[in-house]
């Protein structure tokens, strides 16, 4: 299981699922990541947290421990 936190700058990589339970987990399907989507990875702080993805035509910021429960491949 690859998640999201492994990717590099410039990688897209498709989303095969979203781990996590309740509210967390919505919130992240709520941002527009949800299973079959691609994200494009812009840019990662210089100490690793958060990472700038774009996703469905926008930018976002997501923290380490958000990217961790996002499945990728």
């Amino acid at each position: 299981m690859k998640t999201m936190r492994e990717a590099k700058v410039g990688d897209t990589v498709k989303v095969v699922r979203v781990h996590g339970e309740g509210a967390l987990r919505r919130r992240i399907m709520d941002m527009g990541i949800t299973r079959g989507i691609e994200i494009y990875i812009r840019k990662v702080a210089p100490l690793g947290d958060p990472f700038e993805i774009t996703v469905r035509g926008y930018e976002l910021s997501l923290r380490k421990s958000d990217c961790e429960m996002i499945e990728i491949e």
